[in-house]
């Protein structure tokens, strides 16, 4: 039997039933289309963390307060709010850590920021001078805190974007803040400069922050000389891993600690941060994916069960024509490509609902996608596999049908 003989074989049997051939079509274009756009949520999250860890800064090493936490450890309660680190540990480091380009301690809090009859709630970060080169910050206009301001607690503010904003108006320009005077805690501050939009989110989106003098944020927000971080930008992406080893080393040694698995401080760098983040989401993915894969299963059943109805209804058909000469693998396969048949209709029509909606989302922002043509091709090699799988019991049954009971079924 020829190929050409079966295809119109398989357009006249699906035809004939569109109703039925499309609700089996139906459920494997829901199950493409569902696992291409969970793939596609689950890669542009990740996509999306894994740029807001860069936007942190280039070659950033991160120590926090807080115990050290192992595998099978708890987590530790206090982690990046326990009192551990100092100013002295900062200067320490910039004294004895000499592949350190530059140190940036900072301290931070969420307090509500005041101007005229405007408010918001915002992240207030006390930090040095060297904090734009090791974040890779940019001033829009006027200039960002100096050595001189930290020195003599001038009570100074640099604020982001987005503050920008919330206290001034969605028109505002950076000349219209500049100058400014704002009330943080009830304390006025002037605002000597405002910081491009650098955008991202998660981890502290640097343009909701306002930026002020360190011991200004040490003597009149926190009430002490604790840092909430130390950054730390190495000279060159290959020496990370050696500062933070000498990091360890000199504050275990500044906080008399010989056990280093009792540290009261992390030492992170950005390269633990990125593989972190890149394997949850990738667990995330993958179980968005095998939650929407269900639905594929689902319409190989549905496609078996119509399959089996399909041989039912043509007994008398395969009968006659193996009666007159059709072997059982011309009967095969009749069955078992009309089974494919459907799969791949199903299959194209999934992959173009599925990549059209995760464009969608993204495109009106409603949630952050990135399409893989991997994704796409795994969601339609899982159909075709369906298509096959589930298509060859009913074509199987088909084939070892007895022609004489097979004429005589009514």
């Amino acid at each position: 039997m020829k190929y050409t003989d079966i295809l119109e074989e398989t357009y006249f049997s699906l035809s004939g039933n569109k109703a039925r051939s499309s609700l089996t079509i139906l459920g494997i274009v829901i199950g493409i289309s569902s696992v291409i756009v969970m793939l596609a949520i689950g890669q542009g999250a990740q996509g999306s963390i894994e740029s807001s860890i860069q936007s942190l800064g280039s070659n950033l090493i991160m120590v926090t307060p807080g115990a050290q936490r192992g595998v099978g450890m708890q987590v530790s309660g206090g982690r990046g709010t326990a009192k551990t680190l100092t100013q002295e540990d900062s200067e320490a480091i910039a004294k004895e850590i000499l592949d350190a380009e530059a140190i940036s301690p900072e301290v931070s809090g969420r307090y509500q920021v005041i101007y005229k009859g405007a408010n918001t709630n915002t992240s207030i970060v006390g930090t040095n001078s060297y904090y734009p080169i090791v974040r890779n910050a940019d001033i829009d206009l006027g200039y960002f805190i100096s050595d001189q301001n930290v020195k003599s607690l001038s009570k100074v503010a640099v604020i982001g974007s987005t503050v920008k904003t919330d206290l001034f108006g969605e028109d505002a320009l950076s000349e219209d803040a500049v100058g400014q005077t704002i009330k943080i805690k009830g304390i006025e501050f002037k605002i000597i400069g405002t910081m491009k939009t650098k955008g991202g989110t998660g981890f502290g989106s640097q343009d909701d922050m306002i930026f002020i003098p360190i011991s200004v944020a040490q003597k009149y927000l926190a009430g002490d000389s604790y840092v909430s971080t130390i950054n730390i930008k190495a000279s060159d992406s290959s020496l990370m891993t050696s500062i933070q080893e000498q990091v360890k080393d000199l504050l275990l040694i500044r906080h008399n600690i010989t056990d280093s698995t009792k540290a009261d401080f992390s030492v992170i760098n950005q390269a633990d941060i990125v593989a972190s983040a890149s394997s949850i989401t990738g667990t995330v993915t993958m179980l968005l994916a095998a939650v929407a894969g269900i639905s594929l299963v689902v319409g190989g059943i549905g496609i078996m069960n119509m399959m089996l109805t399909t041989v039912t209804e043509r007994t008398r058909e395969i009968g006659l024509r193996k009666a007159i000469g059709a072997k059982r693998k011309d009967i095969v396969k009749q069955f078992l490509i009309e089974a494919i048949v459907l799969t791949i209709l199903g299959g194209i029509i999934g992959v173009i609902l599925g990549v059209s909606a995760s464009y969608l989302f993204s495109y009106f922002g409603i949630i952050q996608t990135k399409i893989s043509i991997s994704s796409i091709w795994l969601a339609f090699g899982v159909s075709a596999i369906i298509g096959v799988a589930f298509g060859y019991y009913p074509a199987k049954r088909a084939a070892t049908l007895n022609p004489i009971e097979a004429l005589r079924y009514e």
